[in-house]
């Protein structure tokens, strides 16, 4: 029995973990628990040296300093003031109404604002929340299919794990060792191509079934003009105006990429806001507004949090800021904008700051846990096991990519993303750097992978988020007056599958297209290194007398 533990050490130490995790242990005290009552069983059988324990309180010590990890509590505050201030019931609210009578609108809508909120709160429970309190009711009340309006609200909402400023992306940059603006910068395309393929589903499914994703009735319809038009023709105006404005603004710029693009939106931004301001005043004063009331609403709006978005990515993106000031400024930016709108309470900033303590503790704990099994799993040469695992694949990177996914799919049923961060990212990083992976396109690999962690029936939690907040009994609807049916969980489940298969969709098509992510590294240099050559000039240089001193 003593040469079976010898010889299996790391595999029977990780197998206890995932026995531990399966009966329900918190993840911080298993990982701990296991870690030390294995070291006590090395140290016994002569496989672990007692001296790796001196190293626990210095690792311990190293969590508690590490300076990027203060972005998490700093996003976290920041999303839970935007949903608390009502940001999000605007957006939705307007961007509906935007949509109209175009079949499927509201789907539309509800991935739309999933987008911006994912760019602006970071944190999955307050989007679902946030979107399933204010949309569901709404999608339901106009004959939505339930499992496609509980769908769409739920895998809409976990656009913010993968989309910047995601709290994922931050742990995962943590754990491979990288830069967290570049796994931002990284992760940036692939979140905005996935909230386009969950647009294109929305259509699909609006072209075969017509009746599960109905437009809304032309009386629903408000931000109508005198002559009972939309005026979406000013929206338009302003919208290529505000375009063309931000690309004059940058067109003798030295800047390129993602700076570029960022800055040109902006540019862009500040003037759709400077021309709706101006419109505003006009129509206080002289009655004359240029601007139809759907643009006019629509920019109020919408430049708040874009211009959130840009106070913290983009800040980030041109190297101004690092996450961690980012966060800081977007957290200043929550509190100036909830005050603006006149919804900023002391009982919301405490509330708020409730949970972002509790988040913040839990993932500290979790880490501290992590450290304590990485510890003595690495002292009894688990590491070394898990690379040579790994790295003997047959297929070289593309097969351990597909094992390595498929692997981390299969955990996602069970553990979340942040257990699947502390546990699985450090022994996965290693063998991953040693085929010659790029950490960043490996570290957003997963990250759309761990996605799934949200959406798998039947532990997802953004299902288990909708869950709480759908209507569990029959109710009257406060519009129509009509008697409705309750939402079932099978029909959350049923909803979510579709979405599932998006995201492993996507997966593939990240692996297949890492440009996608490699645009982080910016331009490449056009130097070839064989051809410089480094030339020392010659320098003459005075006799040394070395004889006997002179007297």
């Amino acid at each position: 029995m003593s040469a079976f533990l010898i010889d299996n050490m790391a595999p029977i130490m990780f197998a206890a973990l995932v026995v531990a995790l399966l009966l329900g242990y918190p993840a911080a005290f298993s990982l701990g628990a296991v870690g030390l009552i294995f070291a006590v069983v090395g140290i016994e059988l002569g496989q672990f040296h007692p001296d790796f324990l001196q190293a626990l309180p210095e690792r311990v010590y190293g969590v508690m300093n590490n300076d990027t990890l203060l972005a998490i509590p700093f996003f976290t505050f920041m999303g839970l003031v935007l949903e608390r201030s009502g940001m999000a019931e605007d957006l939705l609210d307007t961007i509906g109404q935007l949509f109209g009578t175009v079949r499927g609108g509201l789907a539309y809508a509800v991935i739309f604002v999933g987008a911006l909120l994912a760019a602006t709160t970071g944190v999955v429970a307050a989007s679902v929340i946030s979107m399933g309190l204010i949309s569901l009711p709404i999608m339901l009340r106009y004959g939505y299919d339930r499992r496609v309006a509980t769908g769409v609200i739920a895998a809409s909402g976990t656009l913010a794990q993968i989309i910047p400023p995601s709290l994922v992306l931050i742990v995962m940059a943590d754990q491979l060792g990288k830069s967290v603006g570049d796994m931002y910068e990284g992760a940036f395309i692939p979140g905005l191509v996935l909230a386009g393929l969950y647009a294109s589903y929305a259509f699909l499914v609006s072209m075969l079934f017509p009746k599960a994703t109905p437009g809304l009735p032309a009386e629903a319809v408000g931000f109508r003009e005198k002559n009972g038009g939309r005026g979406l023709w000013s929206l338009g105006v302003l919208f290529i105006a505000s375009g063309v404005f931000g690309w004059f603004m940058m067109r003798n710029s030295t800047v390129a990429g993602a700076d570029y693009v960022v800055l040109t939106m902006f540019n862009g931004i500040l003037f759709a806001f400077f021309v709706a301001v101006v419109n505003w005043i006009m129509d206080k004063i002289t009655g004359f507004r240029f601007l139809s009331a759907m643009a006019q609403q629509t920019t109020f709006v919408m430049v708040p949090p874009l211009f959130l978005i840009f106070l913290v990515l983009g800040t980030i993106f041109i190297g101004v800021a690092t996450p961690t000031e980012g966060g800081a400024m977007g957290a200043a930016g929550a509190i100036i904008l909830g005050t603006m709108k006149r919804r900023l309470s002391w009982d919301l900033i405490r509330q708020a700051a409730e949970s972002t303590a509790k988040l913040s503790a839990f993932v500290v704990f979790i880490l501290v846990g992590a450290r304590v099994f990485s510890l003595t799993f690495y002292g009894v040469n688990g590491h070394v096991w898990v690379e040579h695992l790994l790295t003997s694949l047959p297929g070289g990177q593309v097969g351990f990519l597909i094992f390595v996914n498929a692997i981390v799919f299969v955990l996602a049923f069970f553990l979340d993303f942040f257990e699947l961060a502390f546990i699985v990212i450090p022994l996965l990083g290693p063998a991953a750097e040693k085929l010659g992976i790029d950490l960043i396109w490996f570290g957003i690999i997963l990250g759309v992978n761990m996605q799934t962690s949200f959406m798998h029936p039947p532990f997802g939690f953004a299902l288990f988020y909708l869950r709480s907040v759908a209507p569990k009994e029959s109710y009257t609807d406060r519009v129509t007056g009509k008697r409705m049916d309750p939402v079932t969980t099978g029909q959350i489940y049923w909803g979510a599958v579709p979405f599932v298969v998006i995201q492993i969709i996507m997966v593939g098509l990240v692996i297949l297209f890492p440009s996608m992510v490699m645009h982080y590294k910016g331009a490449a240099s056009t130097v070839d290194p064989n051809s410089v050559k480094i030339e020392i000039p010659q320098i003459d240089l005075p006799p040394l007398d070395f004889g006997q001193p002179k007297n």
